[in-house]
């Protein structure tokens, strides 16, 4: 099982899709192997160094949280269905409400897709807030996510860290 990471004004929660199997079973975030997540951090400025999975609530140290869209865990987050989201939204809402932290960066487009009802998004900073927080849309982590290169995740992860800290 795999618990949320939140306490209330953080800077930001980061919002995965939902938990792969291997994060679930452990009991902490983005504990693949292949995702690059922890690396990603801290390569584009978040945290100081490299947080390993096994200490992910550390993360909380630096203003910053973690929770996920669905609890379902999954090995691939396609797996989920839309009704999941639906499902999910009003839990998700309540979360984020109570915590109000001021940016919500969704990894992924999927969740951010679900809960809106947009059909297109891009990439980076959404034009309205969801329940009082900033929203960001990132691309995910998930070493699934061929799309995207570590440079890639880099340079997105970049952009929102200056966005947070440079404005």
């Amino acid at each position: 099982m795999l618990t949320d990471i939140i306490k209330p004004h953080l800077t930001v929660i980061f919002c995965g899709i939902n938990p792969g199997l291997k994060s679930s079973n452990d009991g902490h975030h983005f504990s693949g192997r292949s995702n690059r997540f922890w690396k990603v951090l801290h390569q584009s400025g978040f945290t100081p160094y490299e947080i390993e999975a096994v200490n992910d609530t550390s993360l909380l140290d630096f203003g910053y949280g973690l929770t996920t869209a669905v609890a379902r865990a999954t090995s691939r987050a396609d797996e989920l269905a839309k009704e999941e989201f639906d499902e999910s939204l009003e839990s998700f809402k309540s979360k984020i409400t109570a915590s109000q932290p001021k940016y919500i960066a969704f990894l992924g487009k999927a969740a951010y897709q679900a809960f809106s009802k947009k059909k297109e998004i891009t990439w980076g900073e959404q034009p309205e807030n969801f329940c009082g927080s900033k929203v960001w849309v990132l691309p995910n982590t998930s070493g699934l996510n061929r799309g995207f290169s570590l440079d890639s995740l880099i340079t997105h992860y970049k952009a929102f860290y200056d966005s947070v800290y440079k404005s």
